[in-house]
């Protein structure tokens, strides 16, 4: 030790670089205890049909698709030892529960029509069409995302929030829902 500080293999550190120094090192050990926030996704596919009332384009008439949603989930792992999920934000079988019950199921190889215009009329030729859902909106990738999110916030559990969804349409065209842009 000299009258300046610390003679280190560096140099000499002042009395200033040693308590920066001490800081970050107990910042560092803090931040190692600390629960991380993971994120978590999980990939689904359902094949869909929809037509788009009164649309100025081709989108207008009956046609399908091959969508791919990707749901995005965060929380801490669970840090009970003697919990069955340990080390676990949520069991992926847990979240595949989730989506397919809310989304995939009802929605996969239906025909998909807003049901406050007159395609809502569709429900009635279910014998011809097959599965037909009428939704409050009209079905495009922008609405069914919003709706996809309500339905899959209010179904996570405890300690788990959806962080986000992306609804692919097609391979080159999707959108997507960020909670915190929807706060």
């Amino acid at each position: 030790m000299t009258a300046q500080g610390i003679m280190t293999a560096q140099g000499i550190m002042t009395a200033r670089e040693i308590v920066t120094a001490l800081d970050l090192s107990n910042q560092t050990n803090k931040n190692m205890n600390k629960t991380p926030v993971v994120r978590l996704t999980k990939q689904f596919r359902f094949e869909a049909a929809h037509a788009l009332y009164n649309y100025d384009g081709p989108c207008k008439n009956i046609h399908g698709h091959s969508y791919l949603l990707f749901v995005t989930v965060k929380g801490e792992p669970v840090e009970d030892i003697n919990n069955p999920k340990h080390g676990m934000v949520i069991d992926f079988g847990v979240l595949k529960k989730i989506v397919h019950e809310l989304i995939v199921d009802p929605l996969d190889h239906a025909l998909l029509v807003n049901g406050d215009t007159p395609h809502g009329e569709m429900l009635e030729k279910t014998e011809l069409l097959g599965k037909v859902v009428a939704v409050p909106y009209q079905p495009t990738c922008e609405n069914m995302i919003h709706d996809f999110a309500h339905k899959l916030k209010a179904a996570m559990p405890s300690g788990v929030s959806l962080h986000s969804l992306r609804l692919h349409e097609t391979t080159t065209s999707y959108a997507e829902w960020h909670a915190e842009d929807n706060q």
